[in-house]
């Protein structure tokens, strides 16, 4: 939750206010104020939700006042004459993950989910979220704010044109636009003749008066026992697809964060879970300029980046962050250039700059996204070193957790602290990947819940667990998730379990031709499930970098996803979730390798990367196929065999003991099951025809 301004802060504001402020408005305050002493009368302790229509109000201690901040942004939106503004919860760079400099949502609206859109007209405001975050919008939000259970922007236009007269301006910041998302309100608004104004400048920026600095953090870059390709050698690369190209671009413009932090093997910290920062780069054949905050740059990485300035097709050329628009717009004045972007993550501000349209090549992802997801074969080895360094805190937690859970005294909170001090004494870590999804019983039924103090419960031997958890590394990035019971489960939770670890298995087994797409094999993940009549609601699986973005685009399993190539690496993450109940996740990183086949060539296949055992007592072989479990004994003899080297590497006897207890063979275990079995029945009847014959 963001924190409210300081008090001296508020107060210089309030004055300010005070003196433009007309004479409803006092009204409204002075009612407020007669009616509870303050913004609402009743407030909860709890973590119950609020309830707007009960007299007085209910409040539940979460919320936020955003009384002054509404009134403030209403402000501000008349000055430049819009009644009303869109407030998307992303930033310049349409990132995933936000820093909280750019938590423009959260600051208004006081809702801290990931996902939605907020609108104030000068008498309303509303959040649009979708379903996994209605509870929590509800309990974090005051009753300045309605919530419409929708994300779709075909709602929110209905809603603009049901509540803004065809006279009126509806702003919205470019910047937090992209392409398909300004053509989509335009789509819908201008059959109502509702125009959309570009406002650069952010309204929200204006008000907030607290708002988080930049971090003061320099960049930093990668060192070469990591690196194989130059930044040069990647610039090249990437001139070489330009004049490659039949349309002949003569730039490129990289906007995603992860773009330029690869092209020029930098890092930065301005992103939690994410070593980005504040970058854009337009790359021509003959001149390369990156926009990034100078005074975080030092002289060593200055000289880094311009010691092959004697060749200018070579030389980094620094301009502040804040000039990119400027400096576009003058490089479109040029004659005969023609400016390559990737539709997905080039936002609207420097899109409508790159006119006319003669000038501008268009395809889904830049050629530095699609080269970036085949790692080259030293990232391809060091991302594997770090997932067994990985593997080793996440043996740890398990290990630990089923020794302390019978006590009754663990959460789900001093479990996720618990694998992220694991995570922290591997070598070359740089912390957690994304927040630590620990969630137990009911609450592993919500994919994406974090616990928190309010949320968080008890461990215990009656329920399921499910942790969801990665690491950064300065040699790769980590995501794994497993899903285990320390008492008895039930069959229907076995049967789940099982069914979600066939669906991983059955993708992981595939063999396929190079170039097919991830969604072309998804089904596999599901089959299992469907034939029961179950499913998920989550995607089965995405790429992941090194030591980037936990989720890489553009690899993985959804229908915007490029074709599957040898080199890249993706999660295959199935699952079952049965509300108010339990959850199941199984999730995996896997590398694309060749397949060897007996007739063809060019065909690939899986190779997990990820080792970490899967809970053996929420197995239940009799549903598996003979292929499925000799592909589960593979698996875990190769857990068997790395696993055991680092163990043993790092003196750790009893992780190394719980490794081979859980990665006996399935099918051996099965047969000597069986062979026991006829003995003893053997033995039986052996006894009992001595005795008939005595």
């Amino acid at each position: 939750m963001q924190a409210l301004p300081s008090l001296s802060l508020w107060n210089r504001w309030w004055q300010t206010v005070c003196a433009k402020m007309p004479f409803s408005d006092w009204l409204l305050v002075g009612t407020l104020l007669a009616l509870g002493g303050s913004w609402n009368v009743v407030r909860a302790d709890g973590g119950s939700e609020r309830n707007c229509s009960a007299i007085p109000p209910y409040l539940p201690s979460t919320v936020v006042n955003t009384t002054l901040r509404l009134q403030a942004l209403r402000e501000a939106m008349s000055s430049v004459n819009v009644s009303a503004y869109i407030i998307p919860g992303t930033d310049a760079h349409l990132s995933e993950y936000i820093a909280p400099r750019d938590a423009r949502m959260a600051f208004m609206t006081g809702f801290t989910g990931s996902a939605g859109t907020a609108v104030v007209t000068l008498n309303k405001a509303v959040l649009w979220t979708d379903s996994r975050y209605w509870v929590q919008a509800e309990r974090q939000m005051d009753c300045n704010w309605e919530l419409e259970k929708d994300v779709s922007i075909s709602s929110i236009a209905d809603w603009l044109i049901r509540e803004v007269s065809d006279t009126d301006n509806i702003g919205f910041d470019p910047f937090l636009f992209s392409i398909q998302t300004y053509e989509s309100y335009s789509y819908n608004l201008v059959p109502a003749k509702l125009m959309l104004k570009s406002i650069p400048d952010n309204l929200v920026d204006s008000v907030w008066i607290d708002r988080p600095p930049i971090p003061p953090d320099n960049l930093i870059r990668l060192p070469d026992r990591v690196v194989e390709r130059t930044w040069q050698m990647k610039v090249e690369h990437i001139r070489t697809q330009m004049r490659n190209n039949p349309y002949k671009p003569t730039a490129v413009l990289l906007s995603a964060l992860d773009e330029t932090a690869w092209l020029f093997n930098l890092r930065g910290s301005d992103v939690p879970y994410n070593p980005f920062f504040y970058s854009y780069t337009l790359l021509t054949l003959n001149e390369i300029w990156l926009f990034v905050h100078k005074d975080r740059v030092t002289e060593d990485l200055k000289l880094y980046l311009q010691s092959t300035c004697f060749h200018l097709a070579h030389c980094v050329k620094l301009l502040e962050y804040e000039q990119v628009r400027v400096m576009l717009k003058n490089y479109m004045t040029t004659y005969g250039v023609k400016v390559w972007i990737g539709t997905e993550y080039t936002n609207y501000a420097l899109y409508e700059l790159i006119t006319p349209e003669e000038k501008l090549l268009t395809s889904a992802y830049s050629p530095v996204l699609t080269t970036k997801a085949v790692k080259d074969e030293t990232e391809q080895r060091i991302l594997r070193d770090a997932h067994v360094r990985d593997a080793v805190a996440v043996i740890q937690l398990l290990m630990w957790l089923e020794k302390v859970v019978p006590e009754g005294k663990e959460t789900e909170m001093t479990a996720a602290y618990y694998v992220n001090e694991c995570r922290s004494k591997q070598k070359d870590s740089r912390g957690p990947s994304f927040e630590t999804i620990s969630a137990s019983g009911p609450n592993a039924a919500l994919a994406h819940y974090s616990p928190s103090n309010a949320t968080s419960r008890k461990l215990t031997v009656d329920e399921m667990y499910l942790v969801d958890s990665g690491g950064q590394y300065l040699d790769g990035t980590t995501d794994i998730t497993r899903t285990v019971h320390w008492g008895i489960p039930t069959d229907m939770q076995k049967e789940a379990f099982t069914r979600v670890l066939m669906g991983n298995i059955e993708i992981s087994r595939t063999i396929f031709p190079s170039g097919t797409k991830g969604v072309n094999m998804e089904m596999l993940g599901r089959r299992a499930l469907w034939e029961v009549g179950l499913n998920y609601g989550h995607g089965t699986g995405h790429g992941v970098g090194n030591y980037f973005g936990v989720h890489e685009w553009p690899v993985g399993f959804q229908g915007n996803n490029i074709p599957f190539r040898e080199g890249m690496f993706t999660s295959i993450e199935p699952g079952y979730y049965k509300e108010n109940d339990f959850g199941i996740r199984i999730e995996d990183v896997v590398v694309i390798v060749p397949a060897h086949t007996k007739y063809g060539h060019n065909y690939l296949t899986f190779e997990t990367v990820s080792l970490v055992p899967y809970d053996r007592k929420l197995i239940d072989t009799s549903l598996m196929s003979p292929q499925q479990l000799q592909w589960l004994d593979n698996y875990y003899l190769t857990i068997r065999e790395l696993m055991g080297a680092e163990l043993d590497r790092q003196g750790l006897t009893e992780e190394k003991k719980w490794m081979l207890k859980h990665t006996v063979p399935f099918q051996s275990a099965t047969a000597s099951a069986a062979v026991s079995s006829l003995s003893l029945t053997l033995t039986a009847l052996a006894t009992a025809l001595l005795h008939i014959l005595l």
